[in-house]
């Protein structure tokens, strides 16, 4: 059986909300598997679905950079919080945001880009060699519309385009420009404080649809249900999942007493023409990294050791 450590058991109870034997009793059946402990509280009824985000453990700054109809986000981690208020670090990121708008969002091609005569790479390791902590550009992404807006908002700002939270959403359309504009926005706040996985059913990942349904059913199995019952609670989750993870289902932050997809066919009438959502990006800094936990009275206790 795996070594199931404190730090482990409280980040599942963290994802779950389960208790912490549940937890300890969900990692030794699935041998320290994180996401298979997930699952196996939920087939015992011990937990909520897990998020799509994982928990934010790096710091740095989410960038958002829109120019016309060509929109990018980007992800600058850095080491401490507090690089994140220094001014050079907030050039940096912008910097970086801008070029992605010209070259793309290919992590190499930006890093290769040139500012004068030095490349972002360049002014990376430059930055490292000012401040005093390592930094890295993580990742990048972009939205464009043939016609219509894109909607940006960034959450926890921090100045012009930066901050934890960062979202872009195409909204296609004929409609006026700047009523577009300020629903773009507020679409972006909803996808932002509710994060969805995609625009529609269609566009979620099919393994995450059939992960869903096995948990689904493993835990109508476990209540002892008959298989064609078993099949038809399955379907009837699922599409309740859709509705919690699709961003047109779900209840407009706004106004909860209509889905996003009712609010934008009301917002038709004002902006003067048809609206169609043709993606979105959200990045929320450090999701899906684990910063390495350290225990500082052991720290300390070992360089006194040394002394």
């Amino acid at each position: 059986m795996a070594n199931i450590s404190a730090l482990l058991v409280k980040e599942l109870r963290d994802k779950t909300g389960a208790g912490m034997m549940d937890c300890k009793a969900a990692l030794g059946e699935t041998d320290g598997n994180l996401e298979a402990a997930v699952d196996w509280l939920r087939k015992k009824g011990l937990a909520k679905a897990a998020k799509k985000a994982g928990r934010i453990a790096a710091e740095g700054l989410i960038g958002v950079a829109v120019k016309g109809k060509k929109s990018v986000v980007v992800e600058v981690n850095s080491e401490t919080d507090f690089v994140a208020r220094n001014e050079l670090f907030q050039g940096l990121v912008r910097m970086i945001a801008q070029v992605a708008l010209d070259v793309g969002t290919d992590i190499e091609k930006i890093s290769a880009a040139k500012i004068g005569d030095a490349t972002i790479a360049d002014a990376l390791s430059s930055a490292i060699a000012t401040i005093g902590e390592n930094m890295t550009l993580r990742r990048a992404a972009g939205l464009e519309v043939s016609k219509g807006v894109i909607g940006q908002y960034v959450h926890s700002s921090v100045g012009e385009g930066l901050g934890k939270i960062g979202v872009i959403v195409g909204l296609e359309s004929a409609g006026d420009a700047d009523e577009l504009k300020a629903l773009g926005r507020l679409v972006a706040m909803h996808i932002a404080a509710s994060n969805p996985l995609a625009v529609d059913e269609a566009g979620v990942d099919p393994a995450v649809v059939a992960r869903e349904k096995e948990v689904l059913a493993d835990k109508a199995r476990q209540q002892g249900k008959p298989d064609k019952v078993i099949e038809k609670i399955a379907e009837s989750g699922i599409k309740t999942f859709y509705k919690e993870v699709c961003l047109l289902d779900q209840p407009y932050i706004h106004d909860t007493g209509k889905n996003v997809g009712q609010a934008l066919k009301e917002a038709e009438g004002k902006v003067g023409s048809a609206i169609k959502v043709t993606g979105f990006v959200r990045y929320a800094l450090g999701e899906g990294i684990e910063r390495k936990e350290s225990d500082f009275a052991a720290e300390v206790a070992a360089a006194a050791g040394q002394s």
